[in-house]
């Protein structure tokens, strides 16, 4: 992580060099991300959805939550192939989506890099299912920014069949058209509804329930990657709102809402960080178009300080987490990949 943050730094003002690289970088994570073995924290949990998928019909794929997830795995199993390509589908999935929203910045590159510590890492390297339905988000971003309404609705729904929790970004869609009039408010504020409903009914919601709020467990990381949305989105309202108004006027609604949402999401944390987390991890994408285009903003005092801070708080987290998570240690070491080989250990090939 470090050496892509001195690379970023290196290639300051080299427009035409962290172009080219931008794709080398993304290429490189696809790979680092979509054939690794045995790394990630669900890596054995999703290896029984895939056993489960054999027994499954298609009509009780077509009719059950996340259809498009367990079609997939069906397609996997109908085509004979193995469980490890399961997250080269969900990687594959998440980085095109990422570059969709990438490629409309104006610093691609740091765009790219500053989604590693976090989302990267917790996303397609571990919680594929999310970090397919984040990477479809994000093309709905893109619509949304482009006010195409069937474009944002239909990318959104193709995330909800992958995790239902996406639903509740419909609640967006009168808001795509334009100007935040009270009838697209309110509007929003019915669709939020449907959205809220799925994710608080069946058995996902039921074990959520039972696994991160009555059972008083608590992701200490958690707490702190939502302190850290919270803050951002504040920081956006207070200081950072009229600037990128100015700077950016195409892309100020989404960015707009994306903040108030970070903050809403802080007051999750008393209720289940764990579930407040699952959320934020949708708003990463927005935070960091918000980090990445500092040097774009009128920033009047501390500009070199404010640009720079980004960097150094992620890199201080990622430092932190994987230095003193038992999580990380568990899940992450040692990094193994089947790239050029198949290595042993459980029976995860056909």
């Amino acid at each position: 992580m470090n050496l892509l943050f001195l690379l970023r730094l290196g290639l300051k003002g080299k427009l035409k060099l962290q172009g080219e690289v931008y794709f080398l970088i993304l290429a490189a994570l696809f790979l680092f991300s979509a054939f690794r073995y045995e790394v990630g924290c669900d890596w054995s949990g999703y290896y029984f959805q895939f056993i489960g998928a054999e027994q499954q019909t298609l009509q009780e794929a077509l009719v059950g939550r996340e259809p498009i997830w367990w079609l997939i795995l069906q397609g996997l199993n109908y085509f004979d192939l193995s469980y490890p390509w399961s997250n080269v589908i969900s990687s594959a999935i998440f980085f095109v989506g990422v570059h969709g929203l990438a490629r409309r910045q104006p610093d691609r590159l740091a765009f790219l890099i500053l989604l590693f510590p976090i989302l990267i890492v917790n996303m397609p390297m571990s919680g594929i299912r999310q970090g397919a339905a984040t990477g479809l988000l994000c093309l709905a971003f893109a619509a949304f920014i482009d006010r195409k309404v069937i474009r944002f609705v239909f990318w959104t729904l193709v995330a909800s069949g992958l995790h239902s929790s996406a639903s509740v970004f419909l609640m967006l869609s009168p808001l795509a058209m334009g100007a935040y009039t009270r009838t697209r408010l309110l509007m929003s504020a019915l669709l939020a509804v449907p959205g809220l409903l799925i994710m608080a009914g069946g058995e996902n919601a039921e074990m959520a329930a039972e696994r991160y709020i009555n059972s008083g467990v608590d992701a200490f990381g958690a707490a702190f990657r939502v302190a850290i949305l919270a803050i951002s989105g504040l920081y956006f309202l207070a200081y950072l709102r009229s600037r990128w108004r100015t700077a950016f006027p195409e892309d100020y609604g989404l960015v707009h809402l994306g903040a108030m949402a970070m903050v809403l999401i802080g007051f999750m944390v008393p209720i289940s960080s764990v579930i407040g987390d699952r959320l934020g991890y949708y708003l990463i994408p927005l935070q960091t178009m918000i980090f990445a285009r500092l040097p774009y903003l009128h920033l009047k005092r501390s500009r070199q300080i404010q640009v720079a801070a980004p960097y150094f708080g992620l890199a201080l987290v990622f430092t932190v987490w994987a230095q003193l998570s038992w999580i990380f240690q568990e899940c992450y070491l040692p990094y193994n990949s089947w790239l050029f080989g198949f290595p042993g250990g459980l029976s995860y090939w056909r």
